[in-house]
């Protein structure tokens, strides 16, 4: 059965709970009245609804079916759609993105906390790495080794990735030097200067920066805050400008955590072969899909090398190993050539080392234990977020990935406030840093990767305080 059936109704069902379709305690349609108008099997509704009992949207009665829970019916309203300009600009990164990633608090408020998860896979990771770079020393301190990376490495990102539905051949996989090295040598290789380039908004800053320094224009397509990219929208303005590449995060994108719904994702494919541009599919929270479902790639559904792929271990893993991947279909070459010219080799030692490290199943039973601790420090942030503010704010609730886009009331300017909230100790990512539009002022960014320890609970505390002004 296809996951993404599931996630539908599940998206369905959500939205018309939270836009108050049903009354509080109002008893949903039946799994039969589901059935026959929706066109899903009994499977897939049941699954739906089991999910969302789980979250605590509904509850069931038994031999009376399922019902709104009344007392969550307002706590879960999603941040509005946002609909970005149409025509296409340049890009500029505000500098306060300087300041937060000098600060390493991209993803944490309060990066001084630290961090109290199990780090033992990386003892393990540790011990891989240790011994890839005691083997043959001299040979890897004197030659470089094949630019497009370790055959043996892309072997197992390959075997990896068929867990998820997608398989590639592993000589069409280049290595590169993290998730942001892979989307620029793919740009370069789709797109001159002067070109232009569909990007969901709110969009990952990161992707932003690449293409001011490549000096593209962007088009901002909006994105609902569960179910991602409009292809609505992107069939309009595409209509209008002509794009090169549509990038987008199908898979938990931040700062939203939206899940493309499959058939929108066959939308944008049948959209990228009518109209004739590549799409580049950010897939670096791929692998961080809550239980039970296991999140396939936009590429699965590619037919002729259309999609570009590009990902990382650094949101999944570590941060520091700085290794990346492209699976870069009918662009392989020109991109293998790009990385040759922008990176020339990958650490052989680092290459090998994740290798067995995969080979070994370990990073697959790391996963499935992270993904169930970011969804119990997802639900801690969500219950500290409802019990104080849950009338004053709005915030997504993925099912995946690591971040949560929060909106404020639209008097609140989230960026001028940047600086009032730094006194306080506290680092905030302003909601403007994903626009290159000035959209976003009364939004923000907040993330679960961390525990929320004491400390955090009081740095957010401190962060609401700031901004709604008690």
């Amino acid at each position: 059965m296809n996951q993404f059936k599931y996630l539908e109704l599940e998206h369905l069902l959500r939205k018309d709970i939270q836009a108050n379709h049903f009354l509080p305690s109002g008893k949903l349609p039946s799994v039969r009245e589901m059935c026959q108008n929706l066109g899903f099997s009994k499977a897939t509704v049941l699954h739906a609804l089991h999910r969302l009992e789980a979250e605590g949207l509904i509850f069931s009665k038994p031999k009376s079916g399922y019902f709104v829970k009344a007392e969550t019916h307002h706590d879960r309203l999603p941040p509005k759609r946002i609909n970005p300009p149409a025509a296409p600009r340049d890009v500029t990164v505000p500098a306060i993105l300087r300041d937060i990633m000098a600060r390493s608090a991209a993803f944490d408020i309060l990066p001084t906390a630290g961090t109290a998860n199990d780090a033992s896979h990386l003892i393990t990771l540790n011990r891989h790495l240790s011994k890839a770079l005691r083997s043959r020393p001299t040979q890897k301190a004197l030659y470089y080794n094949d630019s497009s990376g370790d055959m043996r490495l892309k072997d197992a990102i390959v075997s990896h990735y068929r867990h998820r539905g997608l398989n590639q051949d592993p000589a069409q996989v280049c290595i590169t030097g993290g998730c942001q090295h892979a989307l620029f040598i793919s740009l370069m290789a789709t797109c001159s200067p002067g070109d232009t380039v569909a990007v969901e908004s709110p969009a990952f800053y990161g992707v932003l920066q690449i293409m001011e320094q490549l000096k593209l224009k962007i088009i901002e397509v909006a994105t609902d805050p569960s179910e991602g990219l409009s292809i609505e929208d992107l069939a309009e303005k595409i209509t209008e400008w002509p794009i090169k590449a549509c990038i987008t995060s199908p898979n938990y994108a931040t700062p939203t955590g939206a899940c493309m719904p499959e058939k929108a994702r066959r939308e944008l494919i049948n959209l990228a072969i009518e109209k004739d541009f590549c799409i580049i599919e950010d897939d670096i929270y791929g692998d961080l899909s809550f239980p039970p479902f296991t999140a396939e790639p936009l590429k699965k559904l590619d037919p002729d090398g259309r999609v570009i792929l590009c990902s990382s271990f650094s949101k999944s893993l570590s941060r520091d190993l700085r290794i990346g991947w492209v699976f870069g279909g009918k662009w392989h070459d020109k991109i293998a050539q790009l990385k040759l010219v922008t990176q020339l080799s990958s650490s052989e030692s680092t290459q090998q080392g994740l290798a067995t490290f995969m080979e070994e199943g370990h990073y697959r039973r790391y996963l499935a234990q992270q993904v169930n601790t970011l969804k119990q420090q997802q639900r801690e942030l969500m219950t500290l977020l409802s019990n104080h503010w849950h009338d004053e704010i709005r915030y997504t609730h993925a099912q995946g990935g690591i971040s949560m886009w929060v909106e404020l009331d639209e008097t609140i300017n989230t960026q001028n406030s940047y600086n009032k909230v730094l006194e306080q100790g506290v680092i905030m990512t302003p909601g403007s840093l994903f626009s290159a539009s000035g959209q976003y002022k009364n939004f923000l960014r907040l993330s679960y990767i961390h525990p929320l320890t004491e400390k955090r609970q009081a740095a957010v505390k401190k962060l609401f305080s700031v901004l709604l002004g008690h």
